[in-house]
């Protein structure tokens, strides 16, 4: 699977939860990170959480397994490590403190996924 299809499957999912201001950066020609970074909003804890679980399940159903996650279950900033594509995952308050857009901003940021 490619990471761009993981990032379409990440994206669907945190949708689907009402992940909010989704945001997928093609970070592919400015880093060796990963290709992509997917960034999102939830409305609190129990929701960022429910997104998480849900972007884990599905991935791992796709044949996707994580690497690493940072942040435990009380934490208001999720980070999903898959390699090739790493999804963070952010109440808004946090998210706009780190704001991971404007640090990435040499990066594409990706529409139509």
């Amino acid at each position: 699977m490619t990471s761009r299809e993981i990032a379409k499957i990440a994206h669907d999912v945190i949708d689907e939860k009402q992940g909010e201001n989704i945001k997928v950066i093609d970070i592919s020609n400015v880093s060796i990170i990963a290709d992509y970074f997917l960034i999102a909003s939830a409305n609190n804890v129990n929701q960022l959480q429910a997104i998480s679980d849900a972007v884990q399940e599905q991935l791992a159903k796709s044949g996707v397994h994580i690497k690493q996650i940072e942040g435990n279950r009380n934490a208001t900033w999720v980070l999903l490590d898959y390699g090739d594509v790493v999804i963070h995952l952010f109440d808004k308050e946090d998210r706009f403190f780190y704001n991971l857009e404007r640090i990435w901003m040499d990066g594409k940021v990706v529409e139509d996924i």
